[in-house]
């Protein structure tokens, strides 16, 4: 059987136990209604949404259904939508839980079943364990035969949640003011284009130019290899006309729009942000927003980051006298990271820019929240600059991740156990030490190793291994920092960015096929 991982169940669409499908997902519905049953939410609202994949219709119905019959109050998104959508209405409702369709940035073949908790003290986010295993044993136990469904309609509540979710991005940054700025924007073939488009236009950012080839909901993603920004030649068609338009900011959504891939010019090039460099440009926007407007009972403002993301952010918050704090990956923990939450991120793409409202990555706020910024720029270098001065401030970081795709998990496993018994003494020159994360007593124990290192002229490595938990994939993270002490910010950035590559290349790859991403 599929079983709840970083985002959900996820699998191919096929049949049997261990694909998404009709049954899987009926089976799936009941065991979380018997969950919900037994904790005393009987009759309560649940929200169910649904993005355009393959399959996406049918498993929203068989959801809808199964919970209506099950006596809940269902709200029933109308259209495909999305994901973030799903998340601010469960909160925005008081819902015991919101159930979303959709397997993200997944290649076409899958789809997936994203779950929302409504109870405390963090309405409206990712379930986590127990929960989780309650729900698949609760699930395990049901019999697909016996579940009855009952169909359920929109209400009023359900027809409103894109108005009322686009009242909410005006009102987040009812005090950011808008200047004049040219946008660049791929849906990906995904089902947030038209939103995004509205959301932007709404906040005064209406000269927006789409990718047309990408702007229509399409579930086999003809334009793309993989559906994610994060890809080798995702954002290919979105650069180009980036630069055919003279855009100032290029913005690329994944298919269910809750990440959000910014791409700047950088002198006489156009280039995606890494997530590492869109989170701590916003991060520090937005941390600087709240020094002005002041945190509710004088509390320090806190930001989140994931263990595998870069660690500029980090700094320049602690600089701004934030609480930086750093959490398991998935959003489930970030958005659980304390308050008063102010922003998380994760270099995945990964943005959370208005926790009040969406206790989970935005895409489409998050959109919002780079136009601003860049808006902030025009004339005084553009984002570019802006990462300048960050790294000026805070010391020059540098990230990249390297990917191995091992369809045999017990490959992934061997090379986790090798940097377990005989870790890598040095790498690029830099020696090194390991340390487990799956040892560790504290919130933070995972299957991760973190490998760390400096040299006597202040260069510090930082490099962490983990399993992928949506896909087969074994992921390295790697960053190096050092401060501006000789010569300029763009040099001491590309010293480490090809003394980055030299570590990447030297960590172990397996026997198989590997895709490197910068």
């Amino acid at each position: 059987m599929l079983t709840f991982g970083t985002a959900g169940l996820r699998g191919p669409v096929a049949p049997g136990p261990d694909g998404m499908n009709v049954t899987t997902v009926t089976r799936a519905t009941a065991g979380l209604a018997d969950w919900l049953i037994a904790r005393g939410h009987a009759g309560a609202p649940v929200v169910v949404g649904r993005d355009a994949r393959n399959g996406s219709e049918e498993f929203a119905a068989a959801t809808r259904e199964v919970l209506a019959a099950r006596g809940f109050d269902v709200i029933a998104l109308p259209d495909p939508a999305p994901t973030p959508v799903t998340a601010f209405a469960t909160r925005v409702h008081g819902a015991a839980a919101g159930v979303m369709i959709t397997a993200s940035h997944n290649p076409p073949r899958d789809n997936g079943y994203k779950v929302y908790l409504g109870d405390p003290p963090c309405p409206g986010a990712q379930l986590v364990g127990p929960a989780d295993r309650e729900i698949e044993a609760a699930i395990a136990a049901s019999e697909p035969a016996e579940i009855p469904r009952r169909p359920v309609a929109p209400d009023r509540r359900a027809r409103a949640a894109r108005a009322d979710y686009l009242a909410r991005i005006c009102a987040r940054f009812e005090d950011a003011v808008a200047r004049p700025l040219r946008i660049a924007l791929t849906p990906l073939h995904g089902v947030g284009g038209d939103l995004a488009v509205e959301a932007l236009a709404r906040c005064g950012f209406s000269d927006v130019h789409v990718v047309g080839e990408q702007f229509a909901p399409d579930p086999d993603f003809p334009t793309v290899a993989f559906p994610n920004p994060e890809e080798p030649g995702a954002t290919d068609l979105l650069l180009a006309l980036a630069d055919d338009v003279d855009a100032d900011l290029a913005v690329a959504l994944d298919p269910d729009a809750d990440r959000c891939a910014v791409g700047i010019r950088d002198g006489d090039r156009w280039r995606m942000l890494t997530g590492d460099e869109t989170g701590a440009l916003l991060g520090t926007w937005v941390l600087d927003a709240v020094a002005e407007s002041a945190v509710p009972h004088g509390d320090r403002p806190v930001v989140a980051s994931s263990i595998v993301s870069g660690t500029l952010l980090h700094a320049a918050a602690l600089r701004r006298g934030a609480d930086a704090r750093r959490t398991l990956t998935g959003f489930k923990w970030l958005v659980r990271a304390g308050e008063p939450l102010v922003y998380a991120y994760e270099e995945a793409l990964g943005h959370c820019v208005d926790p009040a409202a969406v206790r989970d990555k935005d895409g489409i706020s998050a959109a919002v929240a780079a136009a601003f910024l860049a808006s902030s720029w025009i004339g005084r270098g553009g984002l570019a600059a802006a990462l300048g001065a960050l790294h000026a401030e805070n010391g020059v970081h540098v990230t990249a991740p390297r990917s191995l795709r091992l369809d045999d998990p017990s490959e992934i496993a061997a090379i986790m156990a090798g940097l377990r018994t005989a870790p890598p003494a040095a790498l690029a020159g830099i020696p090194v030490t390991a340390a487990d994360y799956a040892e560790r007593t504290d919130g933070l124990r995972t299957d991760g190793v973190e490998l760390t290192g400096r040299r006597p002229d202040g260069v510090a490595l930082r490099v962490f291994a983990r399993p992928s938990g949506t896909e087969p994939k074994l992921k390295y993270y790697g960053q190096l920092s050092a401060p501006v002490a000789d010569g300029s910010v763009s040099t001491v950035h590309h010293e480490l960015s090809q003394l980055l590559d030299d570590v990447l290349a030297e960590l172990p790859a397996g026997s198989r096929g590997e895709e490197i991403r910068r």
